[in-house]
């Protein structure tokens, strides 16, 4: 008899998916936040105000990105959560891409930026190859 689904999964499964809609929520508010400045949402920025001064000085069309970004994570979300090969390659494809954003901060002299996101796109990568995801995925 085949194990369930919940039984099955690998423990961090979950803690994946809930990063991926997060990201998607979070890249969301940033397009938001760009097309429509000036506004009461504005506050989330105060976390980051370099980077809201950066992009905002691009104007308003520097939103896309994240909407195409938000797109991408709410795919990557939905597919794996349906173990769907095609969204762990999505998946692993987006933090891929950031590890190299971490390598590129490094690089710019950004180094503790770069090294945290290298580190933790790094961790999450190596836990995506590992062998127990990997065979619950081919096998879903």
């Amino acid at each position: 008899m085949r194990p369930s689904f919940r039984n099955d999964r690998p423990t961090g499964f979950l803690a994946i998916a809930i990063f991926f809609f997060f990201g998607a929520a979070m890249a969301m508010y940033a397009a938001i936040t760009l097309f429509f400045p000036k506004t009461f949402l504005d506050r989330g920025w105060t976390l980051n105000p370099s980077a809201h001064e950066q992009l905002g000085r691009v104007g308003r069309m520097i939103g896309l990105p994240f909407v195409v970004l938000a797109v991408a994570l709410l795919l990557a979300g939905i597919g794996w959560l349906k173990r769907r090969y095609w969204g762990w390659l999505l998946g692993f494809s987006i933090i891929a891409f950031n590890l190299a954003g971490g390598v590129f901060n490094s690089i710019r002299g950004k180094w503790f930026k770069g090294v945290v996101g290298i580190t933790i796109a790094g961790l999450l990568l190596a836990y995506m190859l590992s062998i127990r995801m990997r065979r619950f995925f081919l096998r879903g």
